[in-house]
């Protein structure tokens, strides 16, 4: 078969050193070393993609009838329309038709670390508790009292015996049921507890990710997920041996619709312009390291059911396939020393400083989270022009006199770019926001996504695949979208 159809239609002069990289990155969407670009195409390179023809340009919609025009029919192979961004029916419908019927991502298990640990937490709009009982099971749970309503939990996270509502004192087990009624005469005749728990929704894991749904005919979580499970395989070995824990979060709230982040996730395009301050801030390594635009070997997969990885360093996109040839960076050499000093074996201290950049590709899983090189980016819908936005650390859950400086340096990383006060966080916020006041205008005017539709190919897999700069990742996101939205 023939190879994946070329990516040199944009060629710049290649920067004579990592620093100079940075600013051609810049000025010229980036280049990688000349011996960083030979060993991708060596090892990374996609072969044997079958190219996809005969892909016409679409019309524009027609301002006659964009406000007339079901959901499903905003959703064309190229592009979609405005209107899908700034229609509060279409959002009302997608809380109904998505976020209710899907499976929807709630926690990591290390974040329910013990018995009568709890989250609170969103499923679209609807609150909800997801907790560990004293079986080790994991329920998720409507945050709504059975009696009149009032929430029965305020606290984010935390460590009960059970919940009692505040209102009239009805109380709570760990995994919902209706455990005590004060006064419970008035009842007699009437009304059993049995039946009357908190409303469960459907809750199954896969790789330590805890999701949800209301949906109780839904197909099983793994079948959900399908190849998406290889990359979370993946993204889950950076603990270096260790199994991967939440350190931290933070959330933060942007004006504008959920799916503007939904695309964002594998928008290679945007990260050298977005982030330029970001990139003149690292050192040369990670500058280098993160200079894709040009590199044929970073792709991006649509892996079906609007799940997509874009694969950004394809040399880490499997850090267990690690043959100690790439040298640990010079500035965690204290880091190496320190381990060392502790009794760390050389293998195991490679592994963990190895991995504190994280794996190299973005997985997003559709509809409301992303596994994006080292952390979780979780979405919540809350209008269709307001979307709050967690951001999770991780690191590795080990002894403490091992894993506890390898994860200080990690949550130092996640501070420089995505942290609050970071590079990366403003710049894409402020963008999402632009997007979202000047999409109102023009409702004839579509959104587009058609970078790279005509190189496209189906790779060995029979994944869709094109260049990392492509938007075949939101193409497939909204693939997805439309089937949804057009279900009954």
């Amino acid at each position: 078969m023939p190879p994946l159809a070329s990516y040199r239609e944009i060629t710049y002069p290649r920067a004579r050193h990592p620093r100079l990289a940075v600013r051609a990155v810049l000025r010229k969407f980036g280049q990688v070393s000349t011996e960083r670009r030979r060993l991708r195409r060596r090892r990374y390179r996609c072969t044997g993609l079958r190219k996809i023809e005969g892909l016409p340009m679409t019309s524009s919609f027609d301002a006659r009838v964009i406000r007339d025009l079901p959901p499903q029919d905003l959703v064309l192979e190229d592009r979609v329309a405005g209107r899908m961004y700034t229609d509060p029916q279409i959002f009302d419908l997608e809380m109904r038709k998505i976020f209710e019927k899907t499976w929807i991502w709630v926690a990591h298990e290390s974040e329910l670390p013990k018995a009568g640990s709890f989250k609170s937490t969103h499923v679209g709009e609807q609150p909800v508790i997801v907790t560990r009982d004293r079986r080790g099971n994991i329920h998720t749970m409507l945050n709504r009292c059975r009696h009149r309503g009032a929430s029965v939990c305020e606290q984010r996270t935390g460590n009960v015996n059970g919940f009692t509502c505040p209102y009239h004192a009805w109380s709570y087990g760990l995994d919902g049921s209706l455990r005590g009624i004060p006064y419970p005469d008035g009842y007699e005749n009437i009304m059993s507890k049995e039946g009357m728990g908190l409303k469960k929704l459907r809750t199954e894991t896969y790789g330590g990710m805890i999701f949800a749904t209301f949906n109780d005919e839904i197909e099983p979580l793994e079948d959900f997920l399908g190849d998406a499970r290889v990359w979370i395989d993946r993204f889950m070995a950076q603990g270096g041996g260790y199994p991967v824990k939440v350190l931290g979060t933070h959330r933060f709230k942007y004006r504008g619709n959920w799916k503007i982040q939904l695309e964002n996730t594998t928008d290679g395009y945007h990260f050298p312009i977005v982030h330029r301050s970001w990139m003149a801030s690292v050192d040369a390594e990670t500058a280098d390291m993160m200079s894709f635009m040009t590199d044929p070997a970073a792709v991006t997969h649509d892996l079906g059911n609007g799940h997509a990885v874009m694969r950004m360093v394809p040399e880490r996109s499997d850090l267990e396939a690690d043959d100690g040839s790439e040298p640990l960076q010079a500035r965690f050499a204290p880091l190496v020393a320190e381990l060392a000093e502790a009794g760390v074996a050389e293998e195991e201290i490679r592994k963990l400083v190895h991995n504190i950049h994280g794996t190299g590709f973005n997985l997003n899983l559709f509809p409301n989270v992303s596994m994006s090189i080292s952390f979780f980016r979780v979405l919540r819908p809350v209008a269709v022009n307001e979307t709050w936005i967690e951001h999770v650390a991780l690191g590795a859950d080990g002894p403490a006199d091992i894993v506890d400086a390898v994860n200080r340096e990690r949550l130092r990383a996640h501070e420089h770019f995505q942290g609050p006060f970071g590079f990366g966080t403003p710049d894409d916020a402020e963008g999402w926001d632009r997007v979202q006041r000047g999409a109102i205008g023009g409702p004839e005017l579509p959104i587009m996504v058609n970078r790279g539709l005509g190189r496209e190919g189906v790779d060995a897999d029979g994944w869709k695949t094109s260049h990392v700069t492509d938007e075949t990742g939101m193409r497939g996101a909204y693939g997805k979208w439309k089937e949804m939205m057009g279900d009954d």
